[in-house]
C-alpha cells in the first residue's frame, strides 16, 4: 500500500512518521507589548514561520541516517504543509533529537526516533 510522502530531507525521501504535526507562529519585534494605554500591540516582523514535531519508529539503517542529519546546519526540506495540502519547500534544521531503543532484536534494534524540524 502506498502513503503520501510528507517529508523529504535534501533529496532523501522519508519513512512514514508515527507523528506529524506542522505549527505555524510569528516572530515579532522587540517593540511588540503592551502599550501605556494596555492595548497590544504587534509588530510581525516574519509570519509563517514553520515547526514540525515528527516522531518515527525506525529500523537501524533509518536511525543512522536520520542522526546524521541531525548533525547538519541546515537541511533542504520538503514537507506536507496543511495550509495548501501538497508539498512544499523550506530551509529548516533539525533540534531536540532523541533515539529512544523499543525492542531488542536480532538485526540491532527496532528504534523510536523524535525531533523538531524549524525553519531558518
Amino acid at each position: 500500500m502506498a502513503y503520501y510522502q510528507y517529508l523529504i530531507f535534501d533529496g532523501v525521501k522519508l519513512p512514514l512518521p508515527k507523528s506529524y504535526d506542522v505549527q505555524l507562529s510569528s516572530i515579532e519585534a522587540d517593540s511588540s507589548g503592551e502599550t501605556e494605554a494596555g492595548t497590544t500591540q504587534r509588530d510581525v516582523i516574519r509570519a509563517g514561520v514553520v515547526e514540525i514535531p515528527v516522531s518515527f519508529s525506525v529500523t537501524p539503517v533509518w536511525l543512522k541516517k536520520l542522526s546524521a542529519f541531525s548533525k547538519q546546519s541546515k537541511i533542504a526540506v520538503q514537507y506536507f504543509d496543511v495550509e495548501e495540502l501538497a508539498l512544499k519547500e523550506a530551509e529548516m534544521y533539525i533540534d531536540g533529537y532523541k533515539a529512544k531503543l523499543e525492542k531488542d532484536t536480532s538485526y540491532k534494534g527496532l528504534w523510536s526516533v523524535s525531533f523538531t524540524l524549524k525553519e531558518l
